[in-house]
């Protein structure tokens, strides 16, 4: 039977329902770390360490860390019902729209310029109440969410249900707005105070604890799994923001929605914190495994220039490092980042897709796209 703790009480308040107050962190009574959890956390921690290992040898890595970000922003804004995919996104960065999700694109190009945003401010505050607000406010602004005060914490009260239910039938209402406020200054302290706990159990509780506090109108799922990134790349365990927890947690939503429901209901945080170390475990090792076969992919294509292209080979290999960062051109930006004429460049990815580097997608003789599928498909297998 997992160890109760007193994660909060529920209050009644004007208008007949009852609020979720939560208890600052960290939990009382002390958390007791069980021998399946530590054992989970041992896993964990050497699985990022292979991870930050792997992606670090990768031959020049922030050209590859932005399609591990990619692929996070989808499988977040996913859990929370977008339908865009990672095609879909990487056309809205080449400027070719074909998706019919297009509000959809937009809020995971939010989830990535956020991601962006957040990392770049690190250096100069702490992860605080003003960053949440700052990351919260790149998130939300543009997209369906922003007429809910995107980058400010609720004035009124919200709740979580089935589509359509009201205040009084909620699954889980968060605390009332003149105590979210508090909350989060309990929580900043948590996250920027010494703590004897380990960084994994520290990150997980701050999680389940900031989906508690919910404290804001729209977007606080995307935000608290950002978070998550954030604390990693604050604390150094990991060099580059490459850990999709979303993966996971999207491929077990209702097991993620139960199991932080329990966190509140039975003070169940022993549960929920094994599923996260679970999670970050299995993500780590398989985004480690993407980075050997991007190795893998890059020497093989490297070669095949090489030999096969001749005197175009020089252009082929610029042309293969713009793709793993852009994934998708046309010829005439393939003219523009090389310098060369419309024709050569033509003739250039003619070559690349004759050889089965790249992909014609739209069955068109004019105003062809072009992906680079086998790397592509290295986030997308899944």
């Amino acid at each position: 039977m997992p160890r109760q703790y007193n994660t909060g009480r529920y209050e009644p308040q004007i208008g007949g329902y009852k609020a979720f107050i939560p208890t600052p962190l960290p939990p009382k009574p002390e958390l007791q770390i069980s021998n399946a959890t530590q054992t989970l956390l041992s896993k964990a921690d050497r699985a990022l360490g292979r991870l930050d290992g792997s992606i670090l040898s990768l031959p020049n890595p922030d050209l590859f860390v932005l399609m591990y970000v990619r692929k996070e922003a989808v499988l977040s804004s996913q859990i929370e019902g977008t339908q865009a995919s990672l095609a879909d996104v990487l056309e809205a960065e080449a400027n070719v729209i074909r998706s019919r999700h297009p509000l959809d694109v937009d809020e995971v190009l939010n989830y990535v310029s956020a991601m962006k945003y957040g990392l770049s401010k690190l250096a100069e505050l702490p992860i605080s109440t003003r960053l949440i607000r700052e990351i919260h406010h790149e998130l939300m602004k543009g997209v369906r969410g922003d007429k809910m005060q995107p980058g400010e914490i609720r004035t009124i009260q919200n709740w979580i249900g089935s589509d359509g239910a009201s205040l009084s039938h909620a699954s889980f209402v968060p605390p009332p707005p003149d105590k979210v406020a508090g909350a989060l200054f309990d929580l900043e302290k948590f996250l920027n105070e010494e703590s004897s706990l380990p960084a994994l159990i520290r990150y997980g509780l701050a999680h389940a604890q900031f989906e508690t506090i919910h404290p804001f109108l729209d977007g606080n799922g995307r935000m608290g799994r950002l978070l998550v990134t954030f604390l990693l790349c604050r604390d150094e365990i990991l060099s580059k923001p490459v850990l999709y927890i979303s993966h996971y947690l999207k491929r077990h939503r209702a097991r993620y929605y139960d199991l932080l429901q329990a966190t509140r209901e039975d003070g169940d945080l022993e549960s929920w914190l094994n599923f996260f170390l679970t999670g970050v475990c299995e993500v780590s090792n398989e985004a480690s495994v993407t980075a050997r076969k991007i190795v893998e992919l890059r020497e093989t294509h490297r070669e095949m220039i090489t030999e096969k292209f001749g005197r175009a080979a020089g252009n082929g290999l610029k042309l293969l490092e713009h793709l793993y960062q852009t994934p998708i051109v046309t010829v005439q930006v393939v003219a523009e980042m090389l310098g060369v004429t419309y024709a050569g460049a033509a003739n250039l990815v003619n070559k690349m897709e004759d050889n089965g580097l790249i992909t014609e997608i739209t069955g068109q003789a004019r105003n062809r796209i072009f992906s680079y599928e086998p790397y592509i498909s290295l986030f997308t297998d899944n």
